[in-house]
């Protein structure tokens, strides 16, 4: 491995802090050259899809690195250039994923691991491990090509079961890089004995300038509050394909759901395995979004409230979304391009699979995509032992 004293690029957000030392790593990192920042800003100050315009502020920090934004407002802002990469000797990646595909900074890590490959292939790279939030529960479909965007990379499960690390192994062994990757694991993780090919792993007690990472201590995104979100996250987020707030602009994002004409929520209130899904249960409220989708209008809509059982959230939120749009005309998906890369609908790059979409739209039965979901989960826990770092089970519930 490559000494962190040599020059040093760095891609992290402000979850990359210590807790012991009460800095971020961009302030204790020797001879940082560069820094990459991903969507929402290096403080998460700023709301999804809103560019990244301005470092001035990040000066105040006391970082005198180059800042290198990688989220602006046209396609070519996503990647970086071979200047960005060409006179570093180490490329350090520490930051928090949380288990779903459509969360834009593993996507972010993916185009740089495929700039390495192109422009830097000498260049090491390091990555901090995190913990998927989401845990080891694996749900969805994989993402096949035609649907690829930034918020999905082909080959991924809408819930991937994965650390930010394995992330960087499934990226790694996808576009056949040659590339050398180091990986800080997870503390009091066991190894399995095996490991994929072309990885090294660190000892934590040798690397001075980085300290142990206190977990889940920092909310990765403006959207992400706590540790009930990532759980949930791989259904409700396909509610940003819809006319129905996702809960943005309020405390509680897609815990809470709705919209002013939601109403009477007894339609699909009484409707069977809406309201009391396995592991769920939807509690009928009123609340008013401060921006965002129905910003300042009453919505009539509901919070979800985990049960402490395992729990399906792509399963659930698909046949939420089905009902409401069988029992209410208002309903109307998302229209336009969604995201950059691609011109497809929300809905489209979110469920990014023919046979859920289908279902949506009122065709095939419940009982139907919930086995297909089951084998798909199926197949993809099997091909995880490429991916995987520790010695530990995903699972699927269905």
């Amino acid at each position: 491995m490559k000494k962190l004293s040599e020059s040093t690029g760095l891609l992290c957000n402000h979850t990359a802090w210590d807790v012991c030392s009460g800095k971020y790593l961009f302030e204790r990192l020797p001879s940082l050259k560069r820094l990459f920042v991903p969507e929402h800003g290096l403080f998460a100050e700023l709301q999804d899809q809103v560019p990244l315009t301005d470092t001035d502020g990040y000066r105040d920090f006391g970082i005198e690195a180059e800042v290198v934004l990688l989220y602006g407002g046209d396609e070519k802002s996503l990647r970086v250039e071979s200047r960005h990469l060409e006179d570093l000797e180490l490329l350090v990646i520490d930051i928090q994923d949380v288990g779903s595909r459509y969360f834009t900074y593993a996507v972010t890590m993916s185009y740089m691991l495929e700039a390495v490959q192109k422009f830097a292939p000498d260049l090491e790279v390091m990555i901090i491990d995190r913990e998927n939030p989401a845990g080891m529960q694996v749900e969805g479909s994989l993402l096949s090509r035609e649907y690829e965007s930034f918020v999905g990379r082909t080959g991924l499960p809408h819930r991937h079961g994965l650390t930010i690390a394995e992330l960087a192994l499934f990226f790694q062994k996808q576009m056949d890089a040659s590339f050398s990757l180091s990986i800080l694991p997870l503390k009091g993780k066991k190894l399995r004995t095996k490991l994929p090919e072309q990885v090294s792993i660190l000892n934590q007690n040798k690397i001075m300038e980085i300290s142990d990472h206190e977990f889940w201590l920092i909310p990765p995104s403006p959207n992400m509050p706590g540790p009930v979100t990532p759980i949930i996250y791989s259904g409700q987020c396909l509610l940003e394909g819809t006319n129905i707030s996702e809960g943005r602009g309020t405390t509680r994002p897609f815990e809470i759901f709705g919209a002013p004409w939601l109403k009477p929520v007894k339609l699909v209130r009484e409707n069977q395995g809406f309201s009391d899904f396995k592991g769920a249960r939807l509690r009928p409220l009123r609340f008013v979004p401060t921006f965002h989708k129905w910003a300042g209008l009453i919505c009539e809509g509901f919070q979800l409230h985990l049960t402490g059982q395992p729990y399906h959230s792509l399963l659930h939120t698909l046949f939420m979304i089905r009902t409401i749009k069988e029992h209410f005309p208002q309903f109307t998906w998302r229209e336009g391009p969604y995201e950059k890369g691609s011109d497809k609908t929300a809905i489209e790059l979110l469920c990014a699979d023919p046979v859920l979409l289908k279902y949506l739209e009122g065709s095939g039965e419940f009982k139907d995509v919930k086995d297909y979901l089951k084998n798909c989960e199926e197949n993809w826990i099997l091909s995880m032992g490429s991916y995987s770092l520790y010695n530990r089970e995903h699972f699927s519930i269905l």
